[in-house]
């Protein structure tokens, strides 16, 4: 089973991070049919044939009782106090260290500390354990008292209130992460603290300097060894990092000794960035401007290549509206929000090196989009993708016209006058019926679109209109991506539950989804959409990384000296603006060009 999965490992470093993850992460055991929604609930082998392959994601394994499981093959840094009541190691796996650990007669000493209380909404999910039971069905126990087991599809329905948390109470990423973790899986750093005034990782200093400590690079190197060595082809490393804070330098460190350690492997780095800010916190939007280029320059040149991801419009230092969807009513401020969209952009946008039959790895993306040193790329994303009810792919994308259907999202600005080098795009979620235009014998089509025979021809025939000579990837999948709770209920009400546009109004109105304090569900809740991506070099990051390099260089940094005294030196700040430059230049030709 692993021996084809071409495996990949996931490390998500930092708190924003956790919450990108966790919806990731909700989102692929949704499409294994373990969240609330689906209807049949399979084994895992049953599971496999298909589009996407969860191998190259998921590992398998053996609880305690030597019931099999399947967890994320992942790895989490964040700080003290930033998990609430999900417990740093869980209790799923017979693993020899924890064997060891239970076997020590020594003498013990044994620390007492005041339990956190768990969020309501976990409350509710009692002891979900996620396991497969005998009879080869992944059930989940349904009871307090633990004599009941209930097959997930079952124990909740995809409407169910008890799996909708109320927005207030959100607070950290593991509130409303149902997916059961490996012991291995999350390192806390106690140096740290996530909450309060002291004791905060705030500068690219800091994290760089916690792998340079024993205890954390032996922790980190030590979950690397044990996820690694049991892998039969490894494809690389996703690494989802923090660029706003300290994590930055965490990452740049940690990319660095993925480069290190496993030369030739795709290491493919999401910089996250959780938006808004306000011009009101100077410190904090300074600290953020420098780590961002600090991690940009750093990361990019330890990874395969770096995409920026956020819902805010800029990187620099003057505050730019966020991003909006035309069928979305989402709440910037929320983190659970925003690193929701993110989390559905990072779930197709990695479609190509998920494929059961992909010809296309990781190294092979990056390689495609990087060439002449163009280690940074952008995203974008359709949020739902547009398709009515009766209308084709051919009917929709010639509604966009010449514009481009994708919502940026890597705060990089205005897209109008620059030029796509190469870009892959994946397009999922729209039936096989709809795919071609269906014309009635002697009809003429409409367009060129209408006149392809298939659906993948008419994704690439309208790339090739859209911007002509660029070098583009398409794949096209049936799948659509799944946003069963605890997804937030932020669609709009025009939207049916395989979330296709409706000619009318849902429930005969025309008012769109309000986000209420308990996010009030629609009768008929959205479970399903389609989603167009793109992953794109672009001119655009020649103006984006000369004005990056441009704030850096009119501030006084003495002024900084808190962010310098972190680790940072004067030295480090001058060579980043002028490898920020050089960065830049890779993208010049053609800035001027309109695609």
């Amino acid at each position: 089973m692993a021996g084809a999965a071409r495996e990949v490992l996931t490390l998500q470093l930092g708190h924003f991070a956790g919450f990108v993850g966790a919806h990731w992460w909700n989102q692929q055991d949704a499409a294994l049919g373990r969240l609330a929604g689906a209807k049949e609930v399979p084994g895992i082998k049953e599971l496999l044939p298909g589009e996407l392959c969860p191998d190259v994601l998921y590992r398998a394994g053996q609880t305690l009782h030597g019931q099999e499981t399947y967890t994320p093959r992942l790895i989490v840094m964040d700080l003290k106090g930033s998990l609430n009541s999900l417990k740093q190691e869980g209790g799923l796996y017979q693993d020899k260290h924890l064997d060891a650990a239970i076997a020590w007669q020594g003498k013990l000493t044994t620390h007492k500390e005041e339990l956190q209380a768990n969020n309501p909404f976990l409350q509710n999910l009692l002891s979900a354990e996620g396991v497969m039971s005998s009879d080869g069905v992944w059930r989940v126990q349904a009871f307090p008292n633990g004599k009941g087991l209930l097959p997930l599809a079952k124990a909740f329905s995809p409407t169910s209130k008890s799996l909708i948390p109320p927005e207030g109470s959100i607070k950290v990423w593991s509130d409303f992460l149902h997916v059961q973790l490996h012991p291995r899986s999350i390192c806390i750093i106690q140096k740290y603290n996530h909450d309060g005034e002291a004791g905060r990782l705030e500068g690219f200093g800091q994290g760089e300097s916690l792998l340079r400590e024993p205890t954390y690079l032996e922790e980190l190197e030590d979950r690397l060894h044990f996820y690694v060595e049991e892998c039969d082809y490894l494809q690389g490393f996703q690494v989802l990092c923090d660029l706003h804070d300290g994590f930055s330098g965490l990452g740049a460190k940690a990319t660095e000794l993925l480069q290190d350690e496993y030369a030739g492997r795709g290491i493919l780095t999401w910089g996250l960035l959780p938006g808004p800010y306000t011009l009101g916190e100077p410190q904090k939007n300074f600290y953020r401007l420098f780590n961002t280029a600090l991690g940009l320059v750093n990361i990019a040149s330890h990874s395969s290549l770096i995409c920026p991801l956020s819902l805010g419009g800029g990187l620099g230092l003057r505050p730019e509206p966020p991003v909006t969807f035309p069928h979305l009513r989402y709440d910037v401020t929320l983190p659970y929000h925003s690193s929701a969209l993110l989390a559905t952009a990072l779930d197709t946008i990695t479609v190509p090196y998920r494929l059961h039959s992909s010809p296309i790895s990781m190294v092979h993306l990056a390689d495609m989009l990087s060439f002449s040193g163009r280690k940074v790329v952008t995203a974008g994303a359709s949020i739902p993708f547009p398709v009515a009810p009766g209308h084709s792919l051919p009917d929709t994308l010639a509604q966009f016209g010449g514009t481009t259907p994708w919502t940026p999202l890597s705060a990089c600005g205005e897209q109008s006058g620059t030029r796509c080098f190469a870009q892959s795009v994946v397009l999922r979620g729209v039936d096989k019926t709809r795919q071609t235009s269906q014309l009635s014998p002697g009809t003429s089509p409409s367009s060129p679109l209408h006149a392809c025979t298939s659906g993948e021809e008419v994704l690439a025939q309208y790339l090739q209109q859209l911007q002509p000579g660029v070098l583009s990837s398409s794949q096209l999948l049936l799948s659509p991506c799944r946003v069963v709770p605890p997804y937030p209920r932020f669609f709009s009400s025009r939207l049916n539950q395989q979330g296709l546009i409706l000619d009318g109004t849902h429930n005969g109105t025309g008012n769109e989804v309000s986000l209420t304090s308990d996010c009030t569900v629609p009768s008929t809740a959205v479970e399903t959409i389609p989603v167009l991506t793109t992953l794109c070099s672009t001119s655009l990051l020649h103006r984006v990384l000369s004005r990056l390099a441009g704030e850096l260089a009119n501030l006084d940094l003495r002024r900084w000296a808190s962010f310098l005294a972190a680790g940072v030196e004067q030295d480090d700040m001058e060579e980043t603006i002028q490898e920020l430059h050089n960065l830049a230049q890779c993208y010049k030709d053609g800035d001027s060009l309109i695609s």
